[in-house]
C-alpha cells in the first residue's frame, strides 16, 4: 500500500516513518509533507492508499482536508494523528474515524492501519461534524481584574492588537480589553482553522466573513460591515480557506 505523511514535525515524520517499517513493512511511504497544502499536492499525484493526516498544523488544521477534494476524488482512506486530550479524542471514537494519540505507540498504529484497510471510504460528512466538535471543545480564559473570564470562541469577531493590550470584539458587540499580547491569542487559537491572523494587528474570525475587497490593499469585510485590513503577503492565504467557483 501506498501511504503519504503529513506532518509538520520533523521528529514526529522520521518516528512515524521508521515505525510503519517496523510494523508495517507492506506501507510504503511515497511522500512526507510538511503541512496540508503540499500534502494535497502529494495525494493528486501519488493517489495513496492511506494518508497519515496531523490535525495540529500552522495555517491549516488536517481537518480542513475537506476543502481540497470533490467527493468523487476520495479514493484513500486517512489515519489521523493528535495530541488532543481525552476529551477531545472521545469524540473521534463518536465519529468511528481512525486516529493515533501521540506519542504513537507502534501496536496501535498497527490497529489503525488493519482498521483502514476495512473502510469502504472516507466519510467527509463525518470530518467536517468532528471539526465542529473540535473547534468547540475548549473555551478562551484569560485575566480580567481579579477573574478569570471564560470565552466560546465562536463569539468572537476580531481580535486587535492594542499596544500590550488586545481587544476582544463579540458577536453581541460588546468589546473587552485583556493584557495580554496578540500573539498569545493567537497560539491559544492556533488549532482552530476559523481563526486567521490577516494583519499584524488583527486576527480574524472567518465565520463572520462576508466579503473581500481588494481595495486599499486588501480588506475583509465582516458581519455588521465591520473592515478589517489585510496585509497583502496574507491575501491569497486568507482566499484560500474558501472554495472557489471556477469561471
Amino acid at each position: 500500500m501506498k501511504a503519504i505523511i503529513i506532518e509538520d514535525e520533523k521528529r514526529a515524520q522520521i518516528y512515524l516513518e521508521n515505525t510503519l517499517l517496523d510494523v508495517a513493512p507492506m506501507v510504503e511511504v511515497v511522500e512526507i509533507c510538511d503541512d496540508l497544502p503540499s500534502g494535497v499536492v502529494a495525494i493528486k499525484k501519488h493517489l495513496p492508499d492511506l494518508v497519515f493526516l496531523d490535525i495540529e498544523m500552522p495555517k491549516f488544521s488536517g481537518l480542513d482536508i475537506v476543502k481540497f477534494f470533490n467527493l468523487e476524488e476520495i479514493n484513500f482512506k486517512i489515519i489521523f494523528t493528535t495530541a488532543y486530550n481525552q476529551y477531545a479524542i472521545e469524540g473521534y471514537q463518536v465519529m468511528a474515524l481512525d486516529y493515533l494519540l501521540k506519542p504513537i505507540n507502534p501496536e496501535k498504529l498497527k490497529i489503525a492501519i488493519d482498521r483502514a484497510c476495512k473502510m469502504q471510504k472516507i466519510d467527509f460528512e463525518k470530518i467536517s461534524q468532528l471539526q465542529n466538535t473540535v473547534n468547540n471543545t475548549t473555551k478562551i480564559a484569560f485575566p480580567d481584574g481579579n477573574q478569570v473570564v471564560l470565552i466560546d470562541p465562536n463569539e468572537i469577531v476580531y481580535l486587535k492588537a492594542d499596544n500590550s493590550y488586545t481587544q476582544i470584539n463579540l458577536a453581541s458587540g460588546k468589546k473587552m480589553i485583556t493584557s495580554r499580547f496578540l500573539k498569545n491569542f493567537e497560539e491559544s487559537l492556533q488549532y482552530n482553522s476559523d481563526f486567521f491572523r490577516c494583519h499584524k494587528s488583527y486576527i480574524i474570525n472567518t465565520q463572520y466573513l462576508e466579503s473581500f475587497s481588494k481595495s486599499n490593499g486588501g480588506t475583509a469585510i465582516l458581519q455588521q460591515q465591520i473592515e478589517i485590513p489585510v496585509s497583502i503577503d496574507k491575501v491569497e492565504e486568507l482566499l484560500s480557506k474558501f472554495v472557489k467557483v471556477n469561471r
